[in-house]
């Protein structure tokens, strides 16, 4: 995926950690937010999203899920560079949430065999 210059394997590795790549997830958040498809893209970037022009009723399709999560991600990268800090804001720009998160996305990376862990 050439798409906004993030890593293909950074974006399978959300999906699986958000939804096991099931892209008719929808999951309600205590906060009151909800979670959108493979990549779960999260309500709060619906109004975003419809002055781009899209609507939320498309992150049910698959291929919209990638472009949008490859676009909120890049947006991540602009802001914190192309680090773990980035990916883990994906999630959260809360510090714990996100290096929380950033290390789940690093452990599913392990596991296929793309990554190796250094101390």
């Amino acid at each position: 995926m050439a798409y906004q210059g993030v890593n293909p394997w950074v974006l399978r590795a959300l999906a699986w950690y958000e939804s096991k790549g099931d892209a008719n997830a929808i999951h309600q958040n205590a906060n009151g937010s909800v979670d959108i498809g493979q990549l779960q893209i999260n309500s709060i970037h619906f109004n975003d999203l419809a002055r781009q022009g899209v609507p939320h009723t498309a992150l049910i399709d698959p291929c919209v899920n990638v472009y949008v999560a490859a676009w909120l991600l890049k947006q991540k990268m602009v802001k914190h560079g192309n680090t773990w800090c980035a990916i883990g804001a994906y999630h959260s720009e809360t510090p714990r949430e996100r290096d929380a998160y950033a290390r789940g996305i690093q452990r599913v990376l392990v596991s296929w065999g793309q990554l190796t862990m250094t101390r």
